[in-house]
């Protein structure tokens, strides 16, 4: 079943001779449940694909639907209610709230959308994380892997249509950068989560579903790799 689809996506910035078309043309689909890597080299388009997927940057032209929803149709203040709720966003360097403590930052997403987080889910969720005896420490007395588990419990919290990720392991090393990507990896193969992850690392690509390559704003590659369900 199709989720996401992009079609003919543009971006460009600056005018004349100035003019840089970071995505050029870009078509797509993803069904439900894939995790999806997209690689290339820096400059090639990566983030500002990521960026527009997430609602956070509008495109110059072509258009992007989540589950049959054309995302740049809606208004401003619906396309932030679509960010809070159909989109997970992680980042490499956590962006936890340093006064919030780990079960705070997971369940604020939640909570500034006006909802009440479920008890049972969270204690779920922080199981999930390997997080329950750390639930009530500040993110100062975690380490990076912690924190970032705790970056990757918030973008899942809410149960988005997709889960977005930009360079979830470039801030950690190895072991940790196995770890978070063993648990995206279960959270994808257990709750069916959609996944869109950026990487420069070619070893965590593999362990996806299928890979995008980006080279000057265009797709170069597009290829299923062992890894792949569907």
């Amino acid at each position: 079943m199709e989720l996401l689809a992009v079609e003919d996506l543009c971006k460009i910035y600056g005018k004349g001779e100035n003019e840089v078309r970071a995505l050029d043309g870009v078509s797509f689909t993803i069904p439900k449940g894939q995790m999806t890597a997209v690689i290339g080299p820096s400059g090639s388009g990566k983030s500002t694909l990521l960026h527009i997927l997430g609602g956070v940057d509008r495109p110059t032209s072509g258009k992007v639907f989540l589950d049959g929803q054309d995302v740049y149709a809606q208004n401003n203040n619906n396309l932030a209610v679509f960010r809070r709720r159909q989109v997970g966003l992680i980042y490499q360097f956590y962006n936890l709230i340093p006064v919030l403590n780990a079960e705070e930052n997971i369940t604020l997403p939640m909570i500034m959308d006006g909802r009440k987080p479920d008890p049972g889910h969270l204690n779920e969720m922080l199981d999930l994380l390997g997080l329950t005896d750390r639930r009530h420490h500040l993110p100062s007395q975690l380490s990076g892997g912690q924190q970032q588990r705790v970056s990757i419990g918030r973008a899942l919290f809410t149960s988005p249509g997709v889960i977005l990720a930009d360079e979830p392991t470039g801030n950690l090393d190895s072991k940790n950068s196995r770890e978070i990507i063993e648990l995206l990896r279960k959270s994808n193969r257990e709750l069916d989560q959609t996944m869109i992850i950026i990487t420069h690392d070619e070893s965590i690509a593999l362990q996806c579903d299928r890979i995008i390559t980006l080279a000057d704003g265009r797709i170069v590659g597009d290829e299923l790799t062992g890894q792949s369900r569907r």
